[in-house]
């Protein structure tokens, strides 16, 4: 007996072969799967950031041998409380756009020269020191000092337990008077100050 095929067969069947109908479904599709991707691409993107802000990262390169001894000695690495700042918690701002901005910053600035050997020996990057930590103390002073701020403030301060001379110089009005910030008075905090050197 011939199968018999009624009109409600037939659309479902044609349904499957129209154009329009892949073109509707795509759209939904299409959206979803993009998506995905950027959530994909999003979290590998953040993880390899997060990654290039380790202490392991900052200290793999041998021309940081030498700050990383003079950070290991200082009160950011050890002290009494036990709460280590590291690398990124004073050279990489927090807020993502800053962020980004350092990042690339480093990529077009700092790698080049890494590439050149411009600080590859003790001796290269005693004699190109005081410039480095010059534009580093400068780009604190722009930013007033924003990551000495990620864990000291002016305001959460006990200025009863510090002595004369650091309370007068932790009050808010002098900051605002003589327009001065951390870096101003904590150069040499983590690091030695560099050879040429005039406080």
């Amino acid at each position: 007996m011939p199968q018999t095929h009624t009109n409600d067969d037939k659309n479902c069947k044609g349904i499957w072969r129209r154009p329009r109908f892949w073109f509707l479904l795509g759209i939904p599709l299409g959206g979803f799967l993009m998506f995905v991707a950027g959530i994909i691409f999003w979290g590998g993107f953040n993880t390899v950031m997060e990654a290039t802000n380790t202490l392991w990262f900052c200290t793999s390169c041998h021309e940081m041998d030498t700050v990383y001894e003079e950070y290991k000695q200082s009160v950011h690495y050890r002290n009494a409380s036990g709460v280590r700042a590291i690398c990124s918690d004073c050279h990489v701002p927090k807020p993502w756009g800053a962020k980004m901005a350092r990042k690339i910053q480093a990529s077009f600035k700092e790698l080049p020269h890494k590439i050149m050997g411009t600080i590859d020996t003790p001796e290269k990057f005693k004699a190109k020191r005081l410039e480095l930590a010059e534009d580093v103390w400068a780009g604190m002073k722009a930013t007033d000092s924003r990551e000495c701020r990620n864990c000291h403030s002016l305001e959460t301060m006990l200025l009863d337990k510090q002595d004369k001379s650091a309370r007068k110089k932790h009050t808010l009005e002098r900051k605002l008077e003589k327009g001065e910030t951390c870096i101003d008075c904590h150069k040499g905090i983590a690091h030695e100050l560099p050879e040429g050197y005039e406080g």
